[in-house]
């Protein structure tokens, strides 16, 4: 879905039971403004159910439903789901529900405590959904009628600022509102001081019933079934803005689409064969082919690449936009499609990525781009393995092309086997794929069993395969050796020497893990690919459950041990790599290699969005170069407030000879040719991206098109060369600026965020 456009679904098509979940009821169950002597008949032993009851245009709509009996607590709870006979298709725009809580502690006597009636639809004829507070009327029942007398809604005239938190809060649990930790913490403490407040002021008066309504994929807007026609908007007396819901919206136009179907018809293929483009329209698809794989095309753009196809052949980078064009529904124009692209030029890998991504259905398509991915060394292929399993959810088959692909390969080199089973395993886990993965997990470990040396049977393939099985075993045992460590007291001493007497006799079997290539180690060998070594320390990770994994040592430390023990990084650095007549008392090598990493970085922890960059985060290694660890926070997430658009602080640029430094000069040379040469290989970071939707990565999952909309805006491919430099020099005076002294309260609060 592209920025500017706005889907919903219409009530009539929904065909659906109305459901919600009645959650609890808040407040005294006995009202302080009672007399004496009913406060007599109050027991607090009461049990309490709820009546819901739905009301179309007034009138009861089949049976009224209940919930089961709860006995009184604070919060008295039910968390109960309920589900009515009608459905949304059902509903009309005045339909409610009337919910009544009754006490029914006192013997053959049931007493309403209290009731409240709920529209569905709002005053712009959209459908309720999320969490809803509703203030019972005490000692009356739900009235169903369209001028109820029990609203639940509070009045406007005595709504305050607990009225207005709770509605961002419901917000902010649809995930309507940013979720950041630290402040959203502070902000329950105070909206609970706010309740305080607000229960002194009414004394306590009120009771309230929560009630959790269903939520849809899209706003959901009322429409009478079987209508189909624009709804008619309320006539105001005054000038304001009306929302008039328009039906037709994602609809595709009949006539449009017979006309494409003429267009597109297999009978004018032998015209479309000679036709070439003119000026304008090769100018128009030079510019739809420079489109990054996140942008929708047009049906303007899809016509022109489908007309202009055969001319288009020669083209490499044509063909992912090309089979976008394609109505895969049509059988003929999908056989004509295929057979286009079995003739095309031959695409990059980082196209093929974009055709094993969720976008391309077809079999015949991604089993096309397997064959693009067969011509990948074992190297390259291990920098995408990760990207390739989480492809296997997009496939049609458990036994797709790919997943023999991945197989194939594994059992011919132990460390993609290594890491393919890793993988694997750690996929199981999902409930949703666990089918799939378990049925790939047995091919792959049939396909190792059968592995031979020179034709003959010696147990070679069985022998490797236990091997793998063992990598569990002795993961198993690393893990409650952790555990046990973290339980010892004392010094750290005493953690370490607890360490030694529980590894001995266990180092001498652990099995060599290779790297578990992440994305910086994709962009370091993107960077060395054209002779741009920026000395990064593409550290090994592997994950070997949702929630465990192991991670490479690299002896270093961290700046905040570096300054803690030398006082600045210079210090440091000259304790081993003293040279008088170097720069700064290092040598030469050192203080290049550390301005070479702190520049590889700076471009790649901006590129991805990196936060929570700490002092304890960045380390140093005694060589000079800088790396970051800890990526818990991606795509421009990040727990601190106001965070500088570069990860780089004042100890580092002082370590160069400050912001006027020939060295800093470097510095920032060095960042703009990364960012550019990264740039130019945005296609194959975001296909990566893309094929990553499916993964458990909250800053990826909670939203993957936003996610991966993000990670385009920081390529900035609106710009030349030239132009990418200044921006990005321009960042990075920004944040310089930031860190040294400045009265613009904006940088003030940029300096605050390495404190």
């Amino acid at each position: 879905m592209t920025g500017n456009e706005f889907r919903f679904f219409l009530s009539c098509d929904i065909n659906l039971p109305v459901t919600f979940r009645v959650e609890a009821l808040e407040g005294d169950l006995q009202d302080p403004s009672n007399s004496v002597e009913d406060s007599k008949n109050w027991s607090p032993t009461s049990e309490l159910y709820v009546e819901c009851a739905l009301y179309i245009d007034g009138v009861l709509f089949g049976l009224t439903t209940r919930t089961r009996l709860a006995a009184i607590e604070k919060p008295c709870r039910w968390n109960e789901l309920v589900t009515l006979s009608a459905k949304y298709r059902d509903l009309t725009a005045n339909a409610q529900l009337a919910l009544t809580v009754w006490d029914v502690s006192r013997p053959r006597q049931e007493v309403a405590v209290g009731g409240a009636t709920l529209r569905l639809f709002n005053s712009k004829k959209q459908l309720k959904t999320g969490k809803q507070k509703l203030r019972l009327w005490r000692g009356c029942v739900g009235d169903g009628a369209i001028a109820t007398s029990t609203p639940g809604k509070v009045p406007k005239t005595e709504r305050g600022e607990l009225e207005r938190l709770e509605k961002l809060l419901n917000k902010y649990e649809r995930g309507q509102l940013e979720h950041i930790p630290w402040l959203d913490k502070l902000t329950m403490k105070a909206m609970e001081l706010v309740k305080e407040e607000e229960s002194k002021r009414s004394g306590g008066t009120h009771l309230h019933l929560i009630v959790d309504l269903r939520t849809f994929e899209h706003p959901v807007a009322f429409q009478e079934l079987g209508a189909h026609l624009l709804m008619q908007s309320p006539i105001s007396p005054c000038n304001e803005l009306v929302v008039v819901w328009d039906p037709e919206v994602g609809r595709q136009n009949p006539c449009e689409n017979k006309q494409l179907k003429l267009a597109r018809s297999v009978t004018r293929g032998m015209i479309d064969r000679d036709m070439k483009p003119s000026a304008n329209e090769r100018k128009e698809i030079q510019k739809i082919l420079k489109y990054p794989p996140t942008r929708n095309l047009s049906g303007e753009e899809r016509q022109l690449l489908w007309k202009f196809r055969f001319s288009l052949m020669s083209e490499r980078r044509a063909l992912t936009k090309f089979l976008r064009c394609v109505d895969w529904s049509d059988a003929q124009e999908a056989k004509q499609a295929v057979d286009l692209m079995r003739r095309w030029a031959k695409i990059d890998i980082a196209d093929a990525l974009e055709l094993l991504s969720p976008l391309f259905e077809s079999e015949e398509v991604r089993a096309y781009a397997v064959t693009v991915l067969e011509r990948a060394e074992d190297e390259e292929l291990h920098c995408y393995l990760l990207q390739l399993v989480q492809a296997l959810r997009f496939e049609r088959s458990d036994k797709s092309r790919l997943a023999f692909f991945l197989v194939l390969r594994a059992v011919q080199n132990f460390d993609l086997a290594s890491f393919l089973r890793w993988y694997i395993t750690v996929e199981l886990s999902d409930p949703s794929y666990a089918k799939r993965f378990y049925s790939i997990y047995e091919i792959f470990e049939d396909s190792m069993m059968k592995i031979t040396v020179n034709g003959r049977e010696d147990c070679v393939g069985e022998k490797m395969w236990q091997s793998l099985v063992r990598q569990t075993e002795l993961t198993a045992q690393l893990c409650t050796i952790m555990r046990d460590v973290k339980n010892v007291r004392g010094s750290t001493q005493k953690k370490i020497d607890k360490l030694r007497q529980l590894l001995s006799g266990l180092l001498s079997e652990l099995t060599y893990f290779d790297e578990v290539v992440q994305l910086v180690s994709l962009m370091d060998r993107l960077l060395k690919s054209v002779n741009l070594d920026l000395h990064l320390t593409p550290y090994r990770v592997l994950a070997t459950a949702q929630d465990e994994g192991l991670v490479e040592f690299i002896p270093s430390k961290s700046l905040a041990q570096v300054l803690s023990e030398h006082k600045t990084i210079v210090g440091y650095l000259q304790q081993f790599h003293p040279d008088e007549a170097g720069p700064f008392g290092i040598s030469a090598t050192c203080l290049e290699t550390f301005v070479k990493s702190c520049a590889g970085y700076c471009v790649i922890m901006y590129i991805l969005g990196v936060g929570d960059r700490h002092l304890d985060n960045l380390l140093l290694r005694d060589d000079g170069r800088l790396f970051h660890v800890d990526f818990g926070f991606i795509l421009g997430r990040d727990p601190k407030p106001f965070p500088p658009p570069m990860k780089l602080c004042k100890e580092m640029v002082e370590a160069m000879g400050g912001a006027e430094s020939q060295h800093y000069g470097r510095f920032k040379s060095y960042c703009c040719e990364a960012y550019n040469i990264l740039r130019k290989s945005s296609n194959l970071i975001l296909n990566l991206f893309h094929l990553m939707a499916g993964a458990n990565i909250p800053d990826i999952a909670s939203d993957p098109e936003k996610g991966i909309l993000k990670l385009q805006e920081k390529f900035r491919l609106d710009l030349d060369d030239e132009e990418a430099v200044q921006f990005f020099q321009s960042l990075i005076n920004d944040s310089v600026s930031a860190l040294f002294p400045q009265m613009v309260e904006t940088i003030h609060r940029w300096a605050q965020y390495w404190r």
